[in-house]
């Protein structure tokens, strides 16, 4: 463990609770949903600041990442998407609006994680000497593992497609927590 990996590791830690407590206000009401949203608002902050650091710290650390946006400068609709969410997440959680503050934390997160994938490509799993780096061509399995894993992941994804359906069907809407409840074990 180094300090660019530690610095990484707590910008997605508040990523996420940033995330998850917007899917709780989102699915709550009453207190929950409030104590999520302050959740959220505070871990915005951390985001903000970390996202910056992290930035900063991975163009000097993976200079892989400069050379791939230079390079390819489509590939900045990524970090736009980044920037956008992470603005909307405040923008919408000043409207009140928990549903698109909750969207807008997912374009954040999808925008931070296709950055990284564009900026290393074809690097898998970079390391400090690139000789021991993990790449595409490295890292695949081989033409028949790849025809047998194809087959079971469009299997797979169906299964989970439709359960994912169902789940959401099931859990729809909020949860109203009722005032006379007292909890669980009563």
């Amino acid at each position: 463990m180094d300090w660019y990996t530690i610095l990484v590791g707590v910008l997605a830690l508040l990523a996420l609770a940033m995330h998850g407590g917007l899917w709780v206000q989102m699915k709550t009401s009453g207190a929950v949903s409030s104590r999520a949203g302050k959740l959220a608002g505070r871990a915005w902050w951390g985001v903000i600041v970390l996202t910056t650091l992290v930035t900063a710290a991975t163009f000097k650390v993976q200079p892989q990442v400069k050379e791939s946006f230079t390079t390819l400068p489509v590939g900045f609709v990524f970090p736009l998407l980044a920037v956008s969410g992470i603005a909307g997440v405040v923008f919408e959680l000043r409207r009140r609006n928990e549903r698109k503050a909750f969207f807008a934390s997912c374009a954040y997160l999808t925008g931070m994680l296709t950055s990284v994938v564009f900026g290393i490509y074809p690097m898998v799993l970079p390391a400090r000497n690139t000789a021991y780096s993990l790449t595409v061509r490295t890292a695949k399995a081989g033409d028949y593992g790849l025809k047998i894993g194809l087959v079971w992941w469009i299997v797979g994804m169906i299964l989970a497609a439709g359960y994912s359906t169902y789940v959401y069907r099931s859990f729809a809407g909020k949860v109203v927590v009722d005032k006379d409840s007292r909890g669980y074990g009563d």
